[in-house]
């Protein structure tokens, strides 16, 4: 059993009955019969009732290698998902049973192509889709330049976009559809002249995202999110994030198993709307 709130495994032995109930390790101190303890076996009901829920969820999500995409990952993992996560090289150093690493390389159609059909072949349906990879290497430079501005557009709109045209097929109704953007790519707060391809494709994303919404009204559900200033290595800038990549994660999953409206573009760290 994995503890939700700080992650500690613990050992049930004997039969699953409130008599014979031993958990060895529960906040640290040994557990006996749990039946004597009301809060205790309250707050155990409540999870594993929970849990059962979200088991038989699963979760595709995107750019699990570092920073938000793996901390997510692990996360998820912890509250009982069952997730699928990729990455370019199909190495995560994640290693739970109910994970599964796969290869993806979003600048290359091909590669998103064979991801499909393979997925195709086992036969898989997911509840929710987290497109998190995704590229900024002229973050923080004033001037665009060509071969930057190509390469980020190519993994953060173009193969974002057919990736995820390619995976509706599979996405169960009442699935959800999580792009992570950034308020960076809102034109109505737009003051500065730097990272022209980053902001640029985050704005096409977020188009993505109203377009998916509008399409999918009433049977998926989509949305934005900006993940907060993260100290990730995305840029150099980075580095004084006001967020730690496990801080982002957190406040993304709230809202991911949150209600949310369709077409929304969420702030999780101001835990407020974005405007577009």
């Amino acid at each position: 059993v994995i503890d939700p709130i700080d992650g500690t495994r613990s050992f049930v032995i004997g039969n699953p009955t409130w008599s014979n109930l031993i958990s060895l390790n529960y906040k640290g101190d040994p557990v006996l019969g749990l039946a004597n303890f009301p809060v205790l076996k309250k707050y155990y009901l409540n999870w594993v009732t929970k849990t059962s829920i979200q088991m038989s969820k699963t979760i595709l999500i995107t750019g699990t290698s570092q920073g938000i995409g793996h901390a997510l990952t692990k996360l998820l993992l912890i509250n009982g998902y069952r997730v699928i996560g990729t990455n370019t090289t199909g190495i995560d150093n994640i290693n739970e049973d109910n994970y599964k690493s796969c290869s993806l390389d979003l600048s290359n159609l091909d590669s998103i192509a064979a991801f499909e059909k393979n997925f195709q072949s086992d036969n898989i349906k997911i509840d929710i889709l987290i497109n998190n990879a995704g590229i900024g290497p002229d973050l923080d430079f004033e001037l665009p330049e060509e071969i930057s501005f190509q390469k980020t557009f190519d993994v953060n709109v173009t193969g974002t976009t057919f990736f995820t045209e390619q995976m509706l097929q599979h996405l169960n109704v009442g699935g959800k559809i999580i792009n992570i953007s950034s308020k960076m790519g809102s034109i109505d707060v737009c003051e500065k002249n730097d990272s022209v391809a980053y902001r640029m494709s985050k704005a096409a994303l977020n188009m993505y995202t109203k377009i998916l919404s509008n399409r999918l009204e009433g049977k998926q559900f989509v949305a934005s999110v900006h993940p907060g200033w993260v100290r990730t290595n995305i840029s150099k800038s980075n580095i004084n994030g006001r967020l730690s990549p496990e801080e982002s994660a957190q406040k993304i999953f709230e809202f991911i198993t949150s209600d949310f409206k369709t077409g929304t573009f969420w702030n999780v760290e101001t835990e407020a709307k974005c405007t577009w």
